[in-house]
């Protein structure tokens, strides 16, 4: 085992069109990978597999999943051929117990809230990937205590980044916002920003903010963020912002890095 503590990042990944695009977000997620340790492996946690169960991903090969539509062909041309890792299936549902885990031996594999960053961040797909799901049947806090549970993974040469949107309400896009956020999007997003900052332990209390429902009008782009903050709760982690930018109006870009102080 490693004796570095890889950090948990949680990255803002926006449209599928980032893949094509070099930005300043892809950039920022391409910095971040260069000025870290190589990890052994890599597990992600992606809006985009969004079940009524928790499972990892535990095939050998897994599959370049393109869950979207109405896109170029080059988009969907990509493929990320990282190799899965079936050990790190399985210490994943050792580390969530009590919560049951299911072995994916055959049906996911790598969505696109995955391999739009991971080929930015590790081009070459060198580094085993495991996915791991959302499980829609739970709340923010049981997502957020099974982050803590997952946080040993960092002091074993695992990296663990979540990806989704911080603020994510596609019916109110407005294409010609480049940069700009609505004023209630700005809003949640520096709440969240706060307590991420300050106190991700009570990351659940966004549920009572004015603009939850308007910026978080279904869960799956949230929740991503809850694991990051109950890993940086468990650890004392130190927090730093990247990407910090609301765009089309309705869409937070807000990434963080927490980088654990203890485990």
């Amino acid at each position: 085992m490693t004796t570095t503590l890889l950090p948990a990042i949680f990255v803002g990944h926006g449209s599928p069109m980032n893949t094509l695009e070099s930005n300043r977000y892809t950039e920022a997620w391409q910095n971040i990978a260069t000025s870290l340790p190589k990890p052994k492996a890599i597990l992600m946690i992606s809006a985009h597999w969004y079940i009524n169960a928790t499972a990892v991903t535990a095939m050998q090969q897994p599959r370049t999943i393109h869950d979207f539509y109405g896109f170029p062909d080059e988009l969907f041309a990509v493929q990320y051929p990282a190799p899965g890792d079936a050990v790190l299936a399985q210490r994943v549902a050792e580390l969530a117990a009590p919560t049951w885990v299911g072995m994916d031996t055959d049906q996911w594999g790598l969505d696109h809230g995955a391999w739009s960053v991971l080929v930015h961040m590790y081009p070459d797909a060198d580094i085993p990937v495991v996915q791991l799901s959302i499980n829609a049947n739970e709340q923010v806090d049981f997502h957020s205590q099974l982050g803590e549970r997952l946080a040993p993974l960092l002091h074993e040469g695992v990296l663990i980044i979540a990806s989704g949107n911080v603020v994510h309400n596609l019916g109110r896009i407005q294409w010609g916002l480049d940069g700009q956020g609505f004023d209630w999007a700005d809003s949640f997003d520096a709440a969240a920003r706060e307590l991420m900052m300050n106190n991700p332990s009570e990351i659940s209390s966004l549920r009572n903010h004015d603009s939850f429902q308007t910026a978080v009008p279904t869960p799956e782009h949230f929740l991503p963020l809850t694991y990051i903050a109950g890993i940086a709760a468990a650890t004392d982690a130190t927090m730093t912002v990247f990407n910090d930018e609301r765009t089309m109006g309705s869409l937070s870009m807000t990434s963080y890095i927490a980088q654990p102080k203890q485990i």
